[in-house]
């Protein structure tokens, strides 16, 4: 006579699942490149006590912008901004010697200012044209263009000795002015 054995279902043995789950994870978290938001790459003046420095009304190119991302640039309403690079250029280097330019490259001064509301990408690209104009007469000075002139390398010593040749007497005077808070 045969005996009846009892069925049993086959297990599965899930001790070791749960380490490597806890492997995996570890595994994932390590070869995993999280993206990092680089942020503005701006150098920031040393930390001073605050002083007044004078600066003449005529040496300032002044760029505001408001909360509804309108440009005031020197007094007049933009909604344009092509042919600013040209105006800073031709405001900071006073070919003509004009009296409501600035009185030389080393004084002008370019301040922007926004208001709170403002979206960000406006005061960037306010900043990108003010940073193109400084570097297409760096370029200019040396017979580059603006790109081959950011592209010099410092660690180069003849691209070194023409990446400060460019800049003598030509500082890039950005003045960056605290928000106005909205009313």
């Amino acid at each position: 006579m045969k005996l009846k054995r009892p069925k049993t279902e086959p297990k599965v043995s899930a001790g070791s699942m749960a380490d490597i789950a806890f492997l995996l994870l570890i595994f994932f978290l390590v070869s995993t490149s999280l993206l990092q938001d680089k942020g503005l790459m701006l150098q920031l003046p040393p930390d001073v006590e605050p002083t007044e420095t004078p600066v003449n009304e005529r040496n300032l190119f002044k760029v505001l912008i408001n909360s509804k991302n309108e440009y005031l640039i020197e007094g007049q309403v933009r909604t344009d901004l092509s042919g600013l690079v040209e105006e800073i250029k031709t405001f900071v280097q006073n070919p003509s010697s004009n009296p409501t330019l600035s009185e030389n490259s080393e004084k002008a001064v370019i301040s922007i200012k926004a208001q709170r509301g403002a979206q960000f990408a406006s005061f960037i690209s306010i900043l990108d044209l003010i940073k193109e104009s400084y570097y297409q007469m760096y370029g200019e000075r040396v017979g580059l263009t603006s790109d081959e002139f950011r592209k010099l390398k410092k660690s180069n010593p003849s691209e070194l000795a023409l990446y400060q040749k460019a800049r003598i007497g030509l500082p890039m005077n950005i003045s960056i002015a605290n928000p106005d808070q909205i009313k």
